[in-house]
């Protein structure tokens, strides 16, 4: 794998871990619906993952992450559709798809 791969790679484990550490144990939706700066955090962390994914797939279209281009079409919702950013499609991806992608960054890390 790429040098270059690599460093996006871990750039998507960096940003899913801030997210984890902004949301501590409790993660709880209604403060974080309170909380605009922990929204704005996460939304940052996955614009990050977003951009990090495109560039892979710019270097590796075969690179193995499902739904790598789900990944980069929600960091272009979050960035140009910031007005309709939805908290619970925020708030699910950060709960069910997250730890998969974590999984499946780390495993490439460790290849």
């Amino acid at each position: 794998m790429k040098r270059e791969i690599k460093k996006h790679l871990f750039d998507i484990k960096t940003s899913i871990d801030s997210i984890n550490e902004y949301l501590g144990e409790k993660r709880d939706f209604s403060e974080y619906q309170e909380n605009k700066l922990l929204r704005r955090g996460i939304e940052r962390e996955i614009e990050i993952i977003g951009e990090a994914m495109n560039r892979i797939l710019k270097l590796d279209q075969e690179t193995q992450i499902e739904n790598s281009r789900q990944i980069v079409d929600t960091r272009n919702w979050v960035i140009h559709g910031y007005d309709k950013v939805d908290d619970v499609v925020i708030w699910g991806i950060v709960s069910n798809h997250l730890p998969k992608l974590k999984k499946e960054i780390e495993d490439l890390l460790d290849e």
